[in-house]
């Protein structure tokens, strides 16, 4: 495959927007550096970079809750992606949510919890 040129930030990163590929909810926000968008792209499920732990990381490598991409699209200026998914397992978010996306401006939670991450990553 040949990968469009793109516009990577001063750190090497581009932002990737993950969404439902079925009924277009979005379930997260995170970075992509070339490696990794190429793992992608080779294994057919969302690989990032961890700006916080300096390393790649598969989605759903914990918590068995992976991301099988479906479209990778990239915006008109070339410096964020679009990635539509089937989100395997119950949800996305490290919190036990579905979507990262589920508090308002105001700070209400607008969904609630689709699994407990206790069970799922043993935190507490």
């Amino acid at each position: 495959m040949n990968i469009p040129q793109l516009k990577y930030d001063q750190s090497g990163l581009i932002p990737a927007i993950i969404q439902d590929a079925e009924n277009n909810e979005v379930l997260m926000m995170a970075y992509m550096n070339s490696a990794s968008l190429e793992k992608t792209i080779e294994t057919g499920y969302t690989h990032f970079w961890s700006r916080s732990r300096q390393k790649f990381w598969k989605k759903g490598e914990s918590s068995g809750h992976v991301q099988e991409v479906k479209q990778i699209l990239y915006d008109c200026d070339r410096d964020t992606l679009l990635i539509k998914v089937i989100q395997k397992g119950p949800g996305a978010c490290h919190t036990g949510h579905r979507s990262c996306f589920f508090t308002d401006i105001e700070g209400r939670e607008i969904t609630g919890k689709a699994f407990s991450e206790e069970d799922v990553y043993g935190k507490t």
